[in-house]
Formats: structure tokens, C-alpha cells, sequence
């Protein structure tokens, strides 16, 4: 009788688990967590250096990697309705570990970022060195192919895409459409649900979802206001001016995402 119980409960709690996440979600909030691999990304920096200077530099990158984690972890949320999305990063507690050459744009969270779904438009707030900017624009465009794979993440089954932005920067994405909104986090966008994982595979840098809440938003869903107004060409004008190392070009290409 005992077993037959414990059965009883399992079909009855699986059933009840599988109905929360077949229904469709129009509003909530979604926890990410960044991971970066630290060592590839510094691997590449030191490649672009000197052959002299990357025996230099090497000895004391073994040093940081006996010391340090190879990932960097950061936590991120995302609140959402039908139509609106609002990406805010969650600061680093102390101790955080930072790239070794300081590839701060990877191991950092520099963007809030808002998106209005029904007119295609976003407002990122974005930290460049030691200045604030408010970047206005249309959402990003990211050429997209979906893929016959699939992923369990946060509960949901997620579908895998395909992408391609700025023209070369290679994108996966695994996306849900239990939730019918097209969002994700960042500024990434443009699926017929929401993604739930995003993975720059050249850039070492992941995004997971690791809870899902089916919960209106408490509060209201609006872009950020605090910076200086500028556009996409007054920024590369920018970054151009920092100039032209292996880490800049690495740090600019994250930048204008």
C-alpha cells in the first residue's frame, strides 16, 4: 500500500509539474547567471602579443591559473510582459574573479538593457571605461536558423538556434516558446519565444537561465535614464581612439553587442 502511495504521489506531482511548464507565459522574471572562461580568453590575448613578451607574460599567467577559477560567474535578471523586457545586471559579490589581463567587457556586466517588442526598439545603458552612456536603437539583428537539438533549462524544453551578429560573431541560442515573448538577455532577441541559454562560443562567454518565475512583475517595466546620449557611430569613434592591441580589439568587439 506504502508503494502504491509513493506512486500515486509521483504521477500526481510529475503531472502537476508538467502543466506549470506547458502553459504559456506572457509576463515573469528570469535569473541568469554569465559564465566566462577566463583562461581561453587570456590564451588568445597573450597570442597577440610579441613572441618575447608572451614568454614573459605566460610564466606569470601559469601562476594565476593555479590560483584562480577558469570561470568567471555573474548573476543578471530579466522582467518581462508581452510586449517589454527589462535586462539588469546583479553586482558581483567581492572576490569575484577578474580576467588576468583584465578583459574587464567580458568579466563584467556593462549593459541594463530595455527592449520594446512592439515598436523594435531598445535603450542600453552601457558602462565604456569610465563614462556612462545611454544608447538608443533599434533591437539587434541577429540572422538566426533553428536547429533540430533541444535542451532542458530552468524546466523548460528549449529548442536551439543558430546566429549570426555584426556579421561575424557566431551566436547559440536555446529558446522556449512557453514563454511567447521574444527576448533573452542582453540585447539578444528576435525567437519565437524566449531564450533561456546563450552561449558566444569564439567569445567563451555563456548565459543560463537558472530560475523562472511565472509572476506579473511588481514593478513597472521602463528603460533606463541615467547617462549621456550617444549613438552606435559616436561610440566606435570611441573605442577606435583606444586603439588597436589584440585586447582592444577583443574588448570592442563585446562592446558594440
Amino acid at each position: 500500500m506504502k508503494t502504491i502511495s509513493i506512486l500515486l504521489f509521483s504521477l500526481l506531482t510529475g503531472n502537476l509539474l508538467f502543466a506549470q511548464h506547458t502553459k504559456i507565459v506572457t509576463a515573469g522574471s528570469i535569473e541568469y547567471e554569465k559564465s566566462v572562461n577566463t583562461y581561453a580568453i587570456n590564451r588568445e590575448i597573450i597570442a597577440g602579443y610579441p613572441p618575447q613578451m608572451q614568454t614573459m607574460i605566460s610564466r606569470s599567467f601559469d601562476d594565476y591559473q593555479r590560483r584562480m577559477p577558469q570561470f568567471a560567474k555573474l548573476n543578471s535578471k530579466l522582467i518581462f510582459n508581452s510586449n517589454k523586457t527589462l535586462f539588469t545586471p546583479i553586482e558581483a559579490n567581492s572576490g569575484h574573479p577578474v580576467s588576468y589581463l583584465q578583459a574587464t567587457t567580458a568579466c563584467n556586466q556593462i549593459n541594463t538593457v530595455y527592449t520594446d517588442l512592439a515598436t523594435g526598439t531598445r535603450v542600453v545603458q552601457k558602462q565604456v571605461f569610465e563614462n556612462q552612456y545611454l544608447l538608443t536603437d533599434s533591437l539587434s539583428k541577429i540572422k538566426w536558423r533553428l536547429v533540430d537539438e533541444t535542451q532542458d533549462i530552468a524546466g523548460y524544453t528549449c529548442r536551439r538556434a543558430n546566429g549570426v551578429i555584426q556579421d561575424s560573431v557566431y551566436v547559440v541560442a536555446f529558446f522556449t516558446d512557453k514563454i511567447w515573448v521574444s527576448g533573452g538577455p542582453e540585447s539578444f532577441s528576435g525567437l519565437p519565444g524566449m531564450i533561456l541559454k546563450l552561449a558566444l562560443p569564439h567569445e567563451h562567454i555563456t548565459w543560463t537561465a537558472t530560475k523562472v518565475t511565472e509572476e506579473a512583475p511588481a514593478v513597472a517595466i521602463e528603460p533606463p535614464k541615467k547617462g549621456k546620449p550617444t549613438t552606435n557611430a559616436q561610440l566606435k569613434t570611441l573605442l577606435n581612439s583606444r586603439g588597436k592591441g589584440t585586447m582592444v580589439l577583443y574588448e570592442k568587439k563585446l562592446f558594440l553587442l
